[in-house]
């Protein structure tokens, strides 16, 4: 596979290619191609891991200093939690370059999220690898950091159905009522829309790929709408 269009959108020109290479390769693959001889993309993944949440540390801890431990640690988890990760993933077209089983590859679900998520950070391993600390900061800088404007901006970061029990038993003394809607599509990729009726009969709805996720949006939604972020 030709790797220039991608490291030509990601600004790195990997030495070594047999690392990016193995970025992409899913375990999966290499389970119905065993004549070939390279490695998957798991120790790249824990490798990556480790340098992101330096990397994402360090930049929380002197962006905002005023912060508390408890708040920038939700903000981190926020920035590098599979929705985050395997959208830039996905923006960054690396759908185009995933080894996968015949299985896997028909499945575009909540499953692809994860395998993103984890070959986001199997890069970040190998940028690591072939080319040090500086270049997978760079690139994390580049592509992630960015989105923590829109984090702060719609308080993904925060845990919004504790938040909003909190609010409302301080206003209006009740607790908010969750009501699941529907739950549509196939088992394995189920998405969920839940009601939440909160002050004086006032509704909101929230949607997710589980029971609690839409919770958490239906919550949020309510939250931004009633500036109690």
């Amino acid at each position: 596979m030709n790797y220039s269009n991608l490291e030509d959108k990601i600004g790195v020109k990997f030495k070594d290619l047999s690392l990016i290479e193995q970025a992409f390769t899913h375990r999966s693959f290499l389970n119905e191609n065993r004549e070939l001889d390279r490695g998957h993309n798991e120790r790249l993944e824990f490798l990556g891991d480790a340098v992101l949440e330096l990397v994402t540390t360090d930049f929380l801890y002197k962006k905002y200093p005023e912060k508390a431990e408890g708040d920038l640690t939700a903000l981190r988890s926020a920035l590098v939690n599979t929705n985050s990760i395997s959208d830039v993933a996905s923006e960054l077209g690396f759908n185009d370059y995933l080894m996968l089983s015949r299985g896997e590859s028909k499945d575009m679900g909540r499953a692809r999220q994860y395998i993103l998520a984890n070959t986001f950070e199997s890069v970040v391993g190998a940028i690591y690898l072939d080319q040090g600390y500086v270049a997978a900061d760079k690139f994390i800088a580049a592509f992630l950091l960015p989105n923590v404007d829109g984090i702060l901006a719609k308080g993904t970061h925060v845990d919004a159905k504790s938040k909003l029990q909190e609010v409302m038993q301080d206003k209006f003394s009740v607790t908010p009522v969750y009501e699941s809607i529907s739950a549509k599509g196939p088992d394995h990729d189920k998405t969920f829309v839940v009601s939440i009726e909160y002050a004086n009969g006032k509704k909101a709805e929230g949607s997710g790929k589980s029971k609690q996720e839409a919770e958490q949006e239906a919550a949020r939604e309510v939250l931004v709408k009633e500036d109690w972020i």
